[in-house]
């Protein structure tokens, strides 16, 4: 069973900040099953984008973790707005939450990278 989505945010947020990472939630979806993006802003280094991991990558034995796949790596904040924005169109329910931290990627179990 998978915990809910805004379960998870809260979760993924307290983790990066015991790391010494700013966290924010730049867009709220829907508290149960929203889709997930996290952005890693890595300062000078630009922005990576973490989508949620396509079915078809994930481990059908999983312990039904949320797993993420990298869709922009050391992007710039135009190209990931943009990316975001259309995933918005698709769907309203999306969450957006930001991350701040020089270095190390953020606590995401990560499939294809």
């Amino acid at each position: 069973m998978r915990v809910t989505s805004d379960l998870w945010v809260h979760a993924f947020m307290r983790r990066e900040r015991a790391r010494g990472a700013f966290c924010a939630v730049l867009a709220k979806g829907a508290a149960e099953a929203g889709a997930i993006f996290i952005v890693e802003n890595r300062l000078e280094e630009g922005f990576n984008l973490y989508a949620p991991a396509p079915q078809s990558l994930v481990a059908e034995d999983g312990d039904g973790e949320r797993a993420f796949e990298r869709v922009i790596a050391a992007g710039d904040q135009a190209r990931v707005d943009e990316y975001l924005e259309k995933q918005r169109r698709f769907d309203a329910d999306v969450w957006i939450v930001e991350t701040e931290h020089r270095s190390g990627a953020p606590s995401l179990t990560l499939v294809g990278d």
